[in-house]
């Protein structure tokens, strides 16, 4: 257990505002790409914005739960809540099924070629990433 008086580490804010900062992006991107905002998709390729504005609704609820979820998980972090560590693992869930649907049983990776598939990656890594922070500060009471 946290000694309330005990202060947040430096690295905690660090982490939790880039985590904060990233997750937004994907927050925006959803948003842009749902409301089909022509200054935003402008640079996708006719074939890329069918492939977009074509997902099926069970998965655009997927994304919305991935996006969103990163989004609370930081807040949470930053409130150095321990449920911060659950929802970054249901976000990161999402974000691999629908990953494994858009690259394994869809053209995902033939309509988004492979800067397609490294963005999809590094987004990976970093969530991993912040599921592995969480889970420690919450082992070692930063999170309570």
């Amino acid at each position: 257990m946290t000694n309330p008086a005990t202060s947040t580490p430096k690295h905690l804010w660090a982490v939790g505002i880039f985590a904060l900062l990233f997750d937004g992006m994907g927050v925006l991107d959803f948003v842009m790409t749902q409301t089909k905002n022509a200054e935003y998709m402008g640079n996708f390729t006719p074939e890329q914005l069918e492939y977009f504005y074509g997902f099926p609704r069970w998965l655009v609820v997927i994304w919305a739960a991935a996006v969103f979820g990163g989004v609370l998980a930081s807040v949470l972090l930053l409130m150095r809540k321990a449920l911060a560590t659950n929802i970054y693992a249901i976000s990161l869930g999402c974000m691999v099924g629908s990953n494994t649907y858009l690259f394994g049983f869809s053209d995902g990776a033939e309509v988004m070629g492979n800067e397609g598939l490294i963005f999809t990656v590094v987004i990976f890594i970093i969530s991993l990433g912040l599921v592995l922070y969480s889970r420690a500060t919450q082992r070692a009471g930063v999170l309570t």
